[in-house]
């Protein structure tokens, strides 16, 4: 079983007094997580597993009388509620059993949503809780459990059908598996979140997000495209965010004229997601797209390893770009991401003069590994 990093983190937090809320998106493995850490080292019958999906779950959460709980909840040392977000004010429910049996109970809740259940959630339990994310498997997951040898010999079959733990378990079915998350999980938490009412429209945004990877995104020409006006484009855009399936790159400025200053960029959480939704599984060596793909698939991974850092690219009007400015502990990191490991550009000297960056990596396919 490859072991994934966050474990540690979270065994660390068991036993303090909080409930711990595990955001991820469907597939990514936190039910999976959740018993590694615990069905392992604990008898069966002192964890209960509830569903927020199942209606049986539900009605056991109608109540919110801390007596109701305690016949089924004391027999117990763990609770754990995934897709938390589907039971109505579960966050006041998860704040009375805090409240009330938190010195006895551990809790836990898991959800597809980070911006549903944060919602739900964040203002009855503040201080009350410790949040945690979990993406698809990150570079770092897999080298420790392959080796870098073997890992590296996997780059093509990582930029074709990405990283989620089904693909890379079951390689032979790659395809089948990755064509159906991008189809049905996919849509259904994104729809589940709410305020969509035209399906169509969904997905011919994420078709045009997918063929423009790595470059700058236009609201108003994706309202154009699919017919819909920019306000309703931004929310679409904003649900799948929330939905761990694409994630924007904001640009960096901070005190020069020609920076741009409201320009993003959108990028797939999962490559693999991304080549499902535009029908592409060719090898990375025939495609046109080679270097796009390449830039998604790191930048993803570092965005992996600094998710709780500010993360930018940097253009500015005579069209001088950076892939990747991390902002993190007062200093400035900047990568340039390139297919080919035989291109060496060369770090703008008008961004080098105003922000005098800590570092400048160029990250190819001939070193990604130990960089990244």
């Amino acid at each position: 079983m490859i072991k994934r990093e966050i474990e540690k983190k979270i065994r660390e937090k068991l036993g303090k007094g909080k409930t711990i809320i595990l955001f991820g998106a469907r597939q990514v493995g936190k039910t999976t997580l959740l018993q590694e850490i615990f069905d392992k080292d604990a008898p069966h019958d002192e964890i209960l597993w509830l569903n927020g999906d199942n209606d049986s779950t539900k009605d056991f959460f109608s109540v919110s009388s801390p007596e109701a709980y305690k016949s089924l909840l004391l027999p117990y040392k763990t609770v754990i509620i995934d897709e938390a977000q589907r039971i109505p004010d579960i966050g006041l429910k998860l704040k009375i059993l805090q409240d009330n049996y938190g010195d006895k109970i551990q809790f836990v809740a898991t959800g597809s949503s980070s911006f549903d259940l944060a919602n739900k959630i964040s203002e009855p339990l503040t201080g009350r809780k410790w949040t945690f994310w979990l993406p698809a498997f990150s570079l770092k997951e897999l080298v420790d459990n392959n080796g870098l040898v073997d890992e590296k010999a996997n780059l093509e079959n990582r930029l074709v059908f990405g990283s989620y733990p089904a693909v890379v378990t079951n390689p032979e079915s790659a395809h089948d598996i990755i064509t159906e998350l991008a189809s049905d999980s996919l849509y259904r938490d994104v729809l589940s979140l709410g305020e969509i009412i035209k399906t169509d429209k969904l997905r011919l945004i994420l078709k045009a997000l997918a063929m423009q990877i790595g470059s700058q995104v236009s609201m108003n020409e994706l309202a154009g495209l699919v017919g819909i006006d920019r306000k309703t484009v931004d929310k679409y855009i904003s649900l799948l965010e929330q939905s761990f399936i694409i994630f924007r790159l904001p640009s960096f400025s901070r005190n020069l004229r020609n920076e741009l200053k409201f320009s993003q960029k959108v990028y797939f959480y999962d490559i693999g997601i991304r080549n499902a939704i535009i029908n592409d599984f060719r090898p990375i060596e025939l495609r046109p797209d080679a270097g796009a793909v390449f830039e998604n698939y790191i930048i993803a991974e570092l965005k992996k390893k600094y998710y709780n850092d500010n993360i930018y690219f940097w253009r500015n009007t005579e069209q001088q770009e950076i892939d990747f400015v991390l902002e993190r502990d007062g200093k400035i990191d900047v990568y340039e991401v390139k297919y080919n490991e035989k291109k060496n550009p060369k770090l703008p000297n008008t961004f080098e003069q105003a922000y005098h960056p800590a570092s400048f990596k160029t990250i190819n396919r001939e070193n990604y590994l130990e960089i990244v």
